[in-house]
């Protein structure tokens, strides 16, 4: 072989370790996210919360410290826009590269919605079902919690469709699905966003879909109708991240203080007005990763760790608050604990359970939606 030879393969070698632990630390993202919503939804299941617990004066224990040190949790719906920006990255990375390279390329729609479909419903299908075992279990625990909403068929068909937010509510005590009804929207949409994209560029498809922003917040959040208009911009931004990185765009320096301040605002604005705090924190993500995608990602043990836990990410988010129920429902008849202990324990279950949904449900969705990918070459 020769000298050339050898760089080559030692270069694509390389490039690929480079690409694997890029892939690694996203996914550990992934993860993050999962567990500061779950836990987020645990301690409001679980715990009394922290205005409430202040007030009691607690003894100073090892209780008052870990429960006051879970402080910034309150903000653990930050965790949805991660979701987002990291959907959109990866969604349009493939389709970024191949328009990049040709801007004609077609996108197989169909085929696209195909695999999303696969990837999705036979999740979102078990997760109901689920659901609608577990609510039944813990509504024969009285008082009945008041996290479980209505679990009928208009319900389960609402859900179904992914219209919940739009023409009914969530499924039982399932609130956390309401963000899954905004992401099948962005698929549908998904095909047209590229049609635009081929007319007015990247740049122009980010600045209308933040004007489309924020009309769609004043007409449809003001009526608590839940649509993907409302919440677009975070996912566009991740797919906007993609395309710049395929063109080699750099982040100017000290990124990372921006999106710390960024992220900061958005705590701040949070108690005011929560789809502003989600616009900041999308924001404030972007920024983050925009920059970090150009460093060299060295991974290690806590973040493979963490990335493990986002292999099944969507697993333990559509299955994590029925559980968390159920288990109020079970042992406290749905009072809220002073002890936050028991919301690590609640939090540690419902991991284990994700990890037993994936590999029964989630991994062979997973299996048939590359089955399609494969079988359109």
């Amino acid at each position: 072989m020769s000298d050339s030879s050898v760089f080559a393969a030692s270069a694509a070698r390389e490039s690929s370790a480079v690409s694997d632990d890029k892939d690694v630390a996203i996914n550990a993202w992934r993860g993050i996210a999962a567990l500061l919503v779950a836990y987020f939804h645990c301690r409001q299941v679980t715990w009394i919360g922290m205005q409430q617990f202040h007030r009691m004066s607690p003894a100073i224990d090892a209780n008052t410290v870990i429960s006051y040190l879970t402080f910034p949790v309150a903000w653990g719906s930050a965790g949805v826009p991660i979701f987002f920006i990291i959907s959109g990255y990866c969604i349009h990375r493939a389709m970024a590269r191949k328009l990049v390279a040709d801007p004609c390329a077609p996108l197989d729609s169909l085929n696209f919605l195909l695999r999303r479909f696969a990837r999705i419903y036979p999740v979102l299908l078990a997760a109901l079902l689920l659901t609608l075992a577990l609510d039944s279990w813990s509504e024969t625990f009285v008082p009945v919690s008041r996290k479980i909403n209505p679990f009928d068929l208009h319900a389960f068909i609402v859900n179904l469709l992914s219209l919940q937010g739009v023409a009914g509510k969530t499924f039982g005590s399932n609130g956390a699905l309401w963000t899954l009804s905004i992401e099948v929207q962005f698929y549908l949409v998904y095909p047209l966003l590229i049609a635009l994209r081929r007319r007015i560029g990247m740049r122009g498809v980010l600045i209308f879909v933040a004007l489309a922003n924020i009309a769609s917040a004043l007409i449809f959040e003001r009526h608590q109708i839940v649509v993907f208009t409302s919440y677009w911009f975070a996912w566009t931004l991740g797919a906007w991240i993609a395309e710049a990185k395929v063109l080699g765009v750099r982040a100017p320096a000290r990124m990372g203080l921006v999106a710390a301040a960024v992220a900061l605002a958005g705590c701040a604005a949070f108690s005011l007005a929560q789809y502003a705090a989600f616009q900041l924190w999308a924001i404030a993500f972007a920024i983050y990763l925009f920059a970090a995608l150009d460093k060299p990602m060295h991974t290690n043990f806590a973040v493979r760790g963490v990335s493990w836990i986002g292999e099944f990410s969507f697993s333990l988010y559509v299955v994590h608050l029925p559980i968390f129920v159920l288990l109020g429902s079970f042992f406290f008849r749905s009072v809220l604990q002073t002890d936050i202990w028991v919301s690590f324990a609640f939090t540690a279950f419902a991991v284990a359970a994700a990890f037993a949904f994936y590999w029964l449900v989630e991994r062979p969705a997973m299996n048939w939606s590359t089955s399609l990918k494969r079988s359109r070459r």
